[in-house]
C-alpha cells in the first residue's frame, strides 16, 4: 500500500552522510534524500485532497522557520543517526500534525515519545555500529552541519520510489 510522509530535507548534510547512507540505508535507492522525518506513516497519497493539504499547512503554521545543527551521533538498536539541535521545533511539528490527523500517530504509535533524527544507517545493528563510529570521526574532522528549516515536504511512494507531493512553507521567524 502506498503511503506518504512529512519530512524536512537536509541537503546540507549530504556531503557528510551521503556515502554512508548509500552504504547503510536502503531507502536511498528508493529516492529518499537526507532528511528528518516529521510524521510517518501518513495517508495513502490517493486520499490526499486540497482540504488535507490545508489542514496540514494550518498545523505547520504554528512553527516558524528555524536554524538547527547536526553535531551529535545517536543510536536506536538498528539505526545510527544525527540528532538535530534544537529538537523542539521538530517535535512541535510532529505533535501538531498528529493532533490535526489523529488517525496517523508518529510511527503508528509504536514509541512513547518523539525523537527527531536524520537516519544514516538503518536495518542492522552491526551496520549501525560501524556507521556510528565512522560518522563520529567525520563529525570530528568536519564539524557540525548547520541548516535552516523553512519548509516541510510531503513525500509519497505510490510509484515504488519516494517523490515530492507537496511543499509546505513555514512562517518566517520574527526578527
Amino acid at each position: 500500500m502506498a503511503i506518504s510522509a512529512f519530512a524536512v530535507k537536509v541537503p546540507a548534510a549530504e556531503s557528510l552522510v551521503g556515502e554512508l547512507r548509500r552504504r547503510y540505508d536502503a531507502t536511498v535507492a528508493l529516492g529518499v534524500p537526507a532528511h528528518i522525518t516529521v510524521l510517518v506513516p501518513f495517508m495513502d497519497p490517493a486520499l490526499i485532497t486540497p482540504d488535507v493539504l490545508a489542514r496540514a499547512q494550518r498545523a505547520l503554521d504554528h512553527t516558524a522557520s528555524f536554524s538547527f545543527s547536526l553535531n551529535k551521533v545517536g543510536r536506536f538498536p538498528e539505526t545510527a543517526y544525527l540528532a538535530p539541535e534544537p529538537a523542539g521545533p521538530f517535535v512541535a511539528m510532529t505533535l501538531a500534525l498528529a493532533d490535526a490527523f489523529p488517525g496517523f500517530p508518529p510511527y503508528e504509535g509504536a514509541f512513547a515519545g518523539v525523537i527527531p533524527h536524520l537516519s544514516v544507517a538503518h536495518g542492522h545493528a552491526l551496520d549501525a555500529d560501524a556507521a556510528a563510529i565512522e560518522l563520529q570521526a567525520r563529525l570530528l574532522a568536519s564539524g557540525p552541519v548547520h541548516a535552516t528549516c523553512t519548509e516541510v515536504t510531503l513525500i509519497e511512494n505510490s510509484s515504488g520510489r519516494w517523490q515530492d507531493l507537496h511543499v509546505f512553507q513555514l512562517p518566517q521567524a520574527d526578527t
